[in-house]
């Protein structure tokens, strides 16, 4: 059974060192249960006093109270109730239409709200900082998920239509990732739509706490698709102030991307992932590797394979190797000599790597103009195809180097973070509560 304990009331008023424990100005505590649970309700009320027709001014005349139950932020670790005795109020001008009113305080709720607002940015804080589920919200504040997100689904929209969070990007990345890997049926026949979202992140530059410029990742939105009109549209919607601000533009080594940005960023400069370029000279290792090996064996790679056996040594950087690594990989260069185009490739590969681990950026500019010099000339086919894939991408290639090395970094960092949140959530199926969710926990909103 609950136990009720009542306030300090003096003298039939009210106890302000109550009233602080309830924090909410203009309402002061008059009551207060626990029950068998350990949830705590705490009743409140404002204090008498006229009140004027919000329509019509006339002053109005007391009708009672009533009163409303709202969830409110966690007390002491427990679920809380705040129940608010609400005035009430006739209006007394026969002509006025509003007639009977009850008291509001958009500080304490919105009209008709489940939740308090001091609930609801509690919610929306512990979302954003400390990677929560709503369902997990929901227990913990003893209400259902649907009330705890329909109640902060506002809040979100209305950061969300501040067109201010789109200022100041100088710098912008673009990726695209999966939502969910169910059926891509149209969202009106009662799908999901497209597996594929395109997200544009800011990857500008801001300085620390020394005052050194370093890059602070946040999401500036997620729309439906992975093309370059996708990317190009959304561009177009942002509006010239906003593009003419973009300065340096990275992205992966898709057509699309770059088509948008040349139509739409004319002043940016496109800047080639590095990650995805050493991806590029890795992935050419395994295809000869691969082909070397079944030039030889006529088979797949076998754990006994000398080329098999040292295939995860070839993905990584000659700098991260151990001196038994380093001997691993010489006895298999001499274990038959047509290892040798093996190699070569890992060699080439090594290089394009070096060129992002120079001292200097004019040191690895001066790198890969090498690389994009000898690799078109090399006699292993994987090799030349690399060399061709980056002169086609010379300028965006060296402009890493001509940008203080800007990359996608921060875009597959926003990426981890999204899929995160949405193995936390177990998926979603509402592509605008997942979009509002990842603007959230990703910076893109002014909260």
């Amino acid at each position: 059974m609950p136990e009720p304990t009542s306030c300090c009331r003096v003298g039939g008023g009210y106890c302000d060192r109550c009233d602080l424990l309830v924090g909410l100005e203009g309402l002061h505590a008059v009551g207060a249960d626990r029950d068998d649970g350990g949830a705590v309700t705490i009743r409140v009320e404002s204090a008498p006093g006229p009140m004027g027709c919000p329509a019509c001014g006339v002053l109005a005349q007391g009708h009672g109270r009533r009163e409303v139950r709202l969830v409110d932020a966690p007390l002491f670790g427990k679920p809380a109730t705040l129940v608010w005795r609400k005035r009430r109020w006739r209006c007394l001008e026969p002509v006025c239409p509003v007639g009977a009113f009850d008291e509001q305080d958009e500080a304490v709720a919105r009209p008709r709200g489940l939740l308090t607002v001091r609930a609801c940015w509690w919610a929306i804080g512990e979302l954003r900082r400390e990677h929560a589920s709503v369902q997990g919200l929901a227990r913990r504040l003893g209400t259902t998920w649907r009330t705890v997100w329909t109640s902060i689904r506002p809040l979100l929209q209305a950061a969300d239509a501040d067109p201010s969070r789109f200022e100041g990007v100088t710098r912008l990345g673009v990726d695209e990732h999966v939502w969910h890997h169910v059926s891509t049926k149209p969202v009106e026949d009662g799908g999901r739509g497209p597996k594929e979202l395109t997200g544009m992140v800011d990857l500008s530059l801001h300085p620390d706490r020394t005052g050194e410029l370093v890059v602070r990742a946040r999401l500036l939105d997620l729309v439906p698709g992975r093309s370059g009109e996708t990317y190009k549209t959304w561009l177009k919607d942002r509006g010239e102030a906003f593009r003419a601000t973009v300065q340096v533009a990275t992205l992966d080594p898709f057509h699309g991307y770059k088509n948008a940005i040349d139509d739409q960023l004319q002043d940016a400069r496109s800047v080639l992932d590095a990650f995805h370029v050493v991806k590029l000279a890795t992935q050419v290792v395994d295809d000869v590797r691969r082909r070397v090996q079944q030039e030889i064996h006529g088979h797949r790679g076998r754990k006994n394979d000398p080329l098999y056996r040292i295939r995860n040594i070839l993905r990584s950087g000659r700098e991260n190797l151990t001196d038994r690594q380093h001997a691993r990989l010489e006895q298999a260069w001499a274990a038959d000599e047509r290892h040798l185009e093996v190699e070569v490739a890992w060699l080439c590969a090594q290089q394009v790597r070096d060129c992002y681990h120079q001292d200097s950026h004019a040191a690895g500019r001066a790198i890969a103009e090498k690389v994009l010099t000898t690799f078109l000339t090399c006699p292993i086919p994987e090799v030349k195809r690399l060399g061709k894939t980056l002169t086609t991408w010379r300028r965006e290639f060296l402009s890493y180097f001509d940008t203080g090395g800007a990359s996608n970094g921060g875009t597959e960092a926003v990426n981890g973070l999204i899929e995160l949140h949405r193995r936390i959530a177990r998926g979603f199926r509402n592509r605008d509560n997942y979009r509002l969710r990842m603007l959230l926990i990703a910076g893109g909103l002014n909260l």
